[in-house]
C-alpha cells in the first residue's frame, strides 16, 4: 500500500488524493462522507479534493444523494494520466528557457538507486562513445542500458575487474599510517562522450557513492587512466614471459617505490639506482 501511495504521488497527486483514490478503488464506490470515516480524516478536506479528482476526470461522480464516488479503472486511468504527463514533458522541453553556460561542478551523489539512477540517464542519452571502467558485477546491473547503446551506433569500449578478467597491472595505493580506508568496495568510472564522467564506489553492504562532474580535468585524467591500463595490459599481454625475465622483481619494485611509503619499500629504489651508477 505504501509503494503505491508514494507512485501516486510522484505522478503528482496529494497525499490526501492517493489515498482517496486507493480508497475508492478497494471499495468501487463511496460517499465522501464514507471516505473520511474509513480514512479518519475531515469531510471538508475529502470533499475538496473529491471535487479537485472529479474535475481532473480521475473520479466519477454518480448522481443521487448522497453523491457517490468511484475511480477509473487502473488501465483508464494509465492511459489518462500518461497522456498528460507526456503533453507536459513535450511542453516542457520546448518551452523551458536555456540559459548561458553554467561553470562544471561536481556532483556528490550517494545510495546505491541513486548513483544507478543518474548513470542510466545519462547512458541513454550517450551519443558517440562510453568509456567503461567497472567490475562485472556492476556491468551486468547496467546490461540493458549498454547494448542499447550498442544498437543505437555507440561505440563502447571496456575495462573490467573481477570474474575472469586479468588482475590489475600495477598494485592499489595503501592508506598512509593511521588513516584506515572504507573496505570491500569497488571502484568504477564512466566518461560519456568524453564530456560526462561519474566516478565512485559501490561496497559490499549494498550502499554506493559517486561524484559527478563536466569538468574537462577530470574527464581527461579517467580518460588518461583508462588509456594507461589498456597500454599496460596490451605489454603484458605482448611480452608475457620476456617482460618478467628482463625485470624480474625490479617489475613490482618499479611501481612499489612510488606507491608504498615505508623504509623498506625505498631501500630497493636505491639499489636500483646504485646499480645503475
Amino acid at each position: 500500500m505504501e509503494q503505491l501511495l508514494l507512485h501516486l504521488r510522484n505522478l503528482g497527486f496529494t497525499e490526501m488524493e492517493s489515498k482517496i483514490m486507493v480508497e475508492l478503488a478497494t471499495k468501487g464506490q463511496a460517499s465522501g462522507y464514507e471516505v473520511a470515516k474509513q480514512l479518519g480524516v475531515s469531510r471538508s478536506n475529502v470533499y475538496a479534493a473529491l471535487q479537485r479528482l472529479t474535475q481532473q476526470g480521475y473520479v466519477r461522480c454518480g448522481e443521487g444523494e448522497p453523491a457517490r464516488y468511484s475511480v477509473l479503472d487502473p488501465e483508464e486511468l494509465a492511459t489518462m494520466i500518461s497522456g498528460r504527463v507526456q503533453a507536459s514533458l513535450a511542453y516542457m522541453e520546448s518551452e523551458m528557457p536555456r540559459g548561458g553556460p553554467v561553470s562544471p561542478s561536481f556532483y556528490n551523489v550517494e545510495g546505491d538507486r541513486n548513483v544507478l539512477g543518474a548513470l542510466i540517464r545519462q547512458l541513454n542519452l550517450a551519443g558517440q562513445e562510453i568509456v567503461v571502467d567497472v567490475w562485472r558485477e556492476e556491468a551486468s546491473l547496467l546490461r540493458s542500458e549498454l547494448e542499447q547503446a550498442e544498437k543505437r551506433g555507440v561505440k563502447l569500449l571496456w575495462a573490467f575487474d573481477g570474474g575472469n578478467a586479468a588482475p590489475a597491472p600495477y598494485p592499489a595505493w595503501p592508506p598512509l599510517s593511521g588513516k584506515p580506508g572504507r573496505s570491500g568496495g569497488r571502484k568504477f568510472s564512466f566518461v560519456i562522450d568524453r564530456a560526462w564522467c561519474m566516478l565512485g564506489m559501490r561496497y559490499e553492504d549494498g550502499t554506493a557513492q559517486a561524484v559527478i562532474t563536466e569538468h574537462p580535468v577530470l574527464v581527461e585524467l579517467l580518460l588518461n587512466h583508462f588509456a594507461q591500463e589498456m597500454v599496460l595490459f596490451e605489454l603484458e599481454e605482448d611480452m608475457g614471459p620476456e617482460l618478467a625475465k628482463r625485470y624480474g622483481e625490479r617489475y613490482s619494485r618499479i611501481f612499489g617505490k612510488y606507491v608504498l611509503h615505508d623504509q623498506d619499500s625505498r631501500e630497493p629504489a636505491v639499489e636500483i639506482a646504485e646499480e645503475t651508477e
